[in-house]
């Protein structure tokens, strides 16, 4: 992999050959694991499928219009890379689950030792207020022997197949002339750790808190999955008040809630539309009054960054997440009310489903309402999933409240924020100097430390701790997926999963990378005072791509 401050082109060459030929078994394992499966889904895969080949394109015509001077290993580490990244997907493409099938073989394995437990159900004896284990908190799915490489073998562990670990000095000789560069701004620190064993193999400014941006989602993300389980799920419902003839559209806090024609898989407006429509005609109802309920959510909706085309206002209640196009993800104008705006297209869906209603208005609903029909989302590991991969702010906010709900704190900035920390406490994870203050990592004020990140990684990765595992499956995939998608199309494409993080001044950079010699390493790359966004970004990738490949010994 060519790391230019590193080495020149003929001495990264043989390098390159023989990562290729290491990936080789890995691709003849995976195939193995995969073949199965992909017999099963493949009718079920074929518009994702699609959409993922569509994808990978780029990257495809990049290696074949090369021509025929296209050196042989660049040809063959690129289709790899290429061909391993349309594998995975057509494995997500399967269900909702990681692209290496690892909570399906959690859940089938819980099933086969007939044990409940499970992510959202059970509890333990522990009625302390302290542990993450406390009557109340979810209990995590029985672990079972995972599948990708990194992630270990025959073993619920998870381990590497060189026991030499690298080293300080050997990590040191390759990242800090890569850290020193100016593009980085005035302060930046780094560290990197082994998931398997947990060691902090390199460490630079560890403790220093520092201002996050986006990264911050992966604590959001831990604190979320940690509180309410990976099978939770939003739900908004419609009640009817006795007596009164008024529906009221309840919010659920579900900000993935979608209006569209094609939902997709989200939760679905139109649906609870006609499910409404159709349980007031059975009452003999065709005309009602027609409110909405936020209460779910306390406080200000209006981020502290104020008005803002990355962030809508922060509701209980929202539909496609207030956008005004038809944009999925990225900053794009939003509606002014979101709550109101989605309310106003129920009540469309509603009319042509047969039912009048007045104008809405905001209400709280009475316990004495009656549920008329429900939509709920996908589970909070998808969500969770969705978040990290797209960097998306309206699901980081939303969690993060969520969190507050879930565990009897205000459900504001302040209190989602004082949630999300006293979660990660819990786990007993490195809070010093840590200040968070919201959930997408868009306050300035917030604070994280490299220490914390990785950690909160290696935690994720914990092979007793499964409900965590999509703050690692949630992960952009370097050069193919997310935020990550336009990145390391010439180095660790494939290879780096990392949450990216940019504000001005600030770059930051946290996930997973396989090393040369297999081991799976957590690391985190926090940059401030920076001037240059997009030479930041490249020096952040430089030291990721070469972490992937370094044995660092």
């Amino acid at each position: 992999m060519f790391v230019p401050e590193l080495r020149p082109w003929r001495a990264a060459r043989p390098h390159v050959v023989r990562v290729t030929d290491a990936v080789r078994p890995r691709l003849a394992r995976a195939a193995g694991i995969v073949r199965p499966r992909l017999a099963r889904v493949a009718a079920a895969a074929k518009p994702q499928v699609a959409r993922l080949t569509q994808a990978a394109k780029p990257q495809l015509e990049r290696i074949t219009k090369a021509g025929p001077n296209t050196r042989s290993w660049q040809y063959t580490a690129g289709a790899a890379t290429a061909g391993l990244a349309l594998a995975a997907g057509v494995v997500t493409a399967a269900g909702p689950w990681d692209s290496t099938g690892q909570r399906t073989a959690e859940r089938d394995r819980a099933a086969a030792l007939e044990q409940s437990g499970g992510t959202d159900h059970g509890r333990t004896d522990d009625s302390s207020d302290t542990s993450d284990t406390a009557a109340g908190a979810p209990r995590p799915a029985p672990s079972a022997a995972a599948v990708l490489a990194g992630l270990g073998g025959a073993t619920n562990a998870v381990k590497s197949a060189p026991d030499a670990l690298p080293t300080g000095k050997g990590l040191a000789g390759v990242l800090d002339p890569l850290l020193g560069d100016p593009a980085l701004g005035a302060r930046r620190t780094a560290v990197v750790v082994d998931v398997a064993t947990g060691k902090r193999l390199y460490g630079s400014g560890a403790d220093a808190a520092l201002t996050p941006a986006s990264t911050t989602k992966i604590a959001t993300a831990v604190a979320a999955l940690s509180a309410m389980g990976g099978e939770h799920r939003l739900t908004t419902r419609a009640a009817l008040e006795p007596d009164t003839k008024e529906v009221v559209l309840v919010g659920g806090g579900d900000p993935t809630l979608t209006a569209r024609a094609d939902a997709d898989g989200w939760a679905d407006l139109r649906t609870l539309a006609g499910s409404t429509a159709a349980a007031l005609k059975k009452s003999g109802l065709t005309r009602v009054t027609l409110s909405y309920d936020t209460t779910l959510f306390a406080g200000t909706q209006v981020h502290p960054i104020g008005v803002n085309p990355n962030l809508a206002a922060v509701t209980a209640l929202s539909a496609d997440e207030g956008r005004t196009d038809d944009s999925t993800s990225g900053p794009t104008t939003r509606v002014s009310d979101p709550a109101a705006d989605a309310t106003r297209k129920f009540a469309e869906f509603l009319k042509a489903a047969g039912i009048k209603t007045s104008a809405p208005g905001p209400s709280k609903a009475t316990t004495r309402a009656k549920t008329l029909a429900t939509v709920s989302s996908p589970p909070l590991s998808v969500l969770v999933e969705r978040m990290l991969t797209n960097s998306d702010n309206d699901i980081a906010e939303a969690l993060a409240r969520q969190t507050a709900v879930a565990t009897g704190v205000r459900a504001d900035f302040a209190g989602a924020g004082k949630a999300v920390q006293a979660q990660l406490k819990k786990l007993g994870l490195p809070l010093a100097g840590v200040r968070i203050k919201d959930g997408s990592g868009l306050d300035r004020e917030d604070r994280l430390t490299a220490h914390l990140l990785t950690a909160l990684l290696v935690k994720a990765g914990d092979a007793t701790r499964p409900d965590l595992r999509p703050v690692l499956t949630g992960l952009p995939v370097a050069g193919f997926t997310g935020t990550l998608s336009s990145r390391y199309t010439e180095g660790a494409a494939g290879v780096v999963r990392a949450k990216t993080g940019t504000l001005t001044g600030v770059n930051t950079l946290a996930g997973t990378v396989v090393d040369q010699d297999g081991r799976l390493l957590a690391f985190a790359l926090l940059a401030g005072g920076t001037t240059d966004p997009a030479a930041a970004q490249g020096a952040l990738d430089r030291a990721a791509t070469a972490l992937a490949g370094c044995g660092c010994r």
